[in-house]
């Protein structure tokens, strides 16, 4: 299939030029218009209809696209709920509404049908997976020109619309900080493996375990999948191996609380006899029992640059080049991960 970045070079300008002549946008040169149409007959180039469709018409809603997920409150969940306040705050400082989709994890993933109904005129979506099923419906976003951001989410060898964190500085920061204070012997529970911020976590603490010259063994090394059970259900395996653990790291904050809760009736309280130190630095965390340090991901800000960049798009400074917006992070340290004395 001819894509519009093709015509472009052989016509010798822009893919936006190429969008505005096919849609009838704007002012332009008579002499351009004619070259770029004679370079879509040499390549039998035909343009998207749906893509031609969305730029002459606007519904004014910017979709946002979650999982669904049953028997899970997804809205009540600190990550998702921070982003959509942030989602919520940007579109309504530009006139926009706001479409929530649910995606099952079965269901065909077809984010054109949204675009093609005419019910929004982009997408912020979040909880993307790396799956071949996700990859290739992104790549079918992205060649029929349709705006979209992906939030906390990135894929190797792809290069999309993106506003994510500096997970591996954070997490880095994290391991760094329980060395600082005393610990050596730092385990890592992290989350699936389809979530990119899963393996840039991984990441910052085998950097800060490699510089402090110690030895990761694979007793160090627990799996969860983001959920407090998962955490709670991982107590059991690090007891197992206390004698080689005195701190845990993990991936988000629900995941330490769980494996503090779970580490506690077996009378390890933390604080005390182990450190952790979680991410996010949700509300759980600072009302947990010692409270959590944790890694602070300014999810709320995440989400307004999402929609602020997806709705700059639609407004008329589409760029052809996709945009890795990436927002820093801030370790906060609290009680539990503090070196106990008597």
């Amino acid at each position: 299939m001819v894509t519009r970045k093709e015509v472009a070079e052989l016509a010798g300008v822009s893919e936006a030029t190429v969008s505005r002549v096919f849609n009838g946008l704007g002012p332009m040169k008579l002499a351009t218009k004619e070259r770029v149409l004679e370079a879509a007959k040499q390549l039998d180039y035909h343009p998207n209809a749906i893509a031609q469709s969305f730029a002459r018409r606007r519904s004014g809603n910017l979709g946002v696209v979650l999982p669904y997920m049953p028997k899970v409150h997804l809205f009540s969940a600190f990550y998702f709920s921070e982003i959509l306040s942030g989602i919520g705050e940007q579109v309504r400082e530009q006139g926009y509404d706001m479409l929530l989709s649910l995606l099952t994890p079965d269901e065909s993933l077809d984010y054109t049908r949204l675009y093609r109904s005419q019910k929004v005129d982009g997408c912020v979506i979040l909880g993307s997976r790396n799956t071949p099923q996700q990859r290739q419906s992104l790549e079918q976003l992205q060649q029929q020109g349709l705006p979209f951001c992906l939030v906390n989410q990135h894929f190797e060898g792809l290069s999309f619309h993106e506003v994510d964190a500096d997970h591996v500085e954070g997490s880095y920061q994290a391991v760094r900080h329980l060395q600082d204070e005393g610990y050596r012997k730092i385990a890592f529970m992290n989350g699936s493996t389809d979530y990119s911020n899963s393996s840039d976590r991984l990441r910052g603490y085998t950097q800060a375990m490699n510089d402090a010259g110690l030895v990761i063994s694979p007793e160090l090394l627990l799996q969860g999948n983001y959920s407090r059970k998962s955490g709670y259900e991982a107590a059991a395996k690090l007891w197992e191996y206390r004698d080689q653990v005195d701190a845990v790291f993990a991936a988000n904050d629900r995941m330490a609380i769980g494996l503090m809760q779970g580490l506690r009736e077996k009378g390890w309280i933390a604080g005390r006899d182990f450190a952790v130190v979680g991410c996010d630095d949700s509300d759980a965390a600072k009302l947990s029992d010692p409270p959590l340090s944790s890694i602070n991901v300014p999810f709320y800000e995440m989400g307004k640059e999402a929609a602020r960049s997806v709705l700059t798009g639609v407004l008329g400074a589409r760029s052809d080049n996709p945009k890795q917006i990436q927002l820093s992070t801030q370790l906060m340290v609290r009680q539990s991960s503090k070196r106990f004395s008597d």
